[in-house]
């Protein structure tokens, strides 16, 4: 029997597609006036404050009178994100279509295709998207509980990708499920097969080697930027290390509600018993 070639990078059309969409609103934000970027953030970067000065109003206020005292042009900036002061709601998920450079968005579409090229095979593409759903807005919300008055936008697909991460890890470390294949390398079967592979529980997460030098390295680099911060663009736009920790948490923790059925059949007396097992 004849079989076809093999692609080299086997990348699935859902993340192809998000990332496309990534670069295409980069390149449009790269390319108007300074002014309107300003305008595009003020709708639909993430702005903590702004939600709590909804019901509460007087704290918000205190923590823009404590940032006037360091500067009229950064009270300025912070008063023009604060806008009419009503809560966007559409903000906490399209904050991770905005990025404050082709640094950012690329790095952030580098680790998207190695672990999300993954997850969104094991998850098939719907649920994969409703993962990039979730991960956002808890990254959001991660971001919020820790700056509930900060008036600076909060950009970038990072919580999205650190999701990606965690819920790597939940199947690409047991035996028979090496990392380099599950990243899009090598036999495309063999591929399959370890992406199928019953997830580790948790606790076994926390005595795999492997798993365990994963996490530290992760936790450290996202210490490590919280260290040393930097702003990016043209105005005081943060990849905030918070939010990475929300989506990672939402990864690691929620894998199973999102994660595909086994792929196996079942008698038909035993279809209710196995569902009910699969909750």
């Amino acid at each position: 029997m004849r079989r076809g070639k093999e692609k080299i990078f086997n990348v699935p059309t859902v993340i192809v597609s998000i990332i496309a969409i990534l670069v295409l609103i980069e390149a449009l934000c790269e390319s108007i006036s300074p002014r309107l970027y300003l305008e595009i953030l003020q709708s639909f970067a993430f702005v903590p404050g702004r939600f709590t000065f909804a019901f509460d109003p007087d704290r918000v206020s205190a923590a823009y009178n404590a940032i006037s005292q360091q500067g009229e042009e950064r009270a300025q900036l912070e008063r023009f994100f604060l806008g009419d002061g009503r809560p966007l709601w559409w903000t906490p998920l399209t904050y991770a279509f905005l990025h404050g450079g082709w640094l950012h968005v690329g790095l952030n579409c580098l680790w998207f295709v190695a672990f999300g090229s993954a997850v969104a095979r094991r998850f098939g593409t719907p649920r994969f998207l409703l993962f990039c759903v979730a991960t956002a807005i808890a990254g959001a919300a991660m971001h919020y509980v820790t700056h509930i008055s900060d008036l600076q936008p909060v950009v970038g697909a990072s919580a999205v990708v650190s999701g990606a991460m965690a819920a790597a890890v939940r199947f690409v470390f047991q035996p028979g499920a090496p990392l380099g294949q599950t990243l899009g390398f090598g036999d495309r079967a063999a591929e399959d097969r370890s992406y199928r592979l019953p997830a580790l529980p948790l606790p076994e997460i926390f005595s795999n080697r492997s798993a365990i030098s994963f996490l530290a390295f992760w936790f450290l680099a996202n210490f490590l930027s919280g260290v040393v911060p930097g702003p990016l663009g043209i105005t005081d736009a943060t990849i905030a290390w918070e939010a990475h920790i929300g989506g990672f948490l939402v990864g690691l923790l929620a894998f199973r509600w999102f994660d595909a059925p086994p792929p196996f059949v079942v008698a038909p007396d035993d279809r209710r018993d196995s569902f009910i097992d699969r909750l």
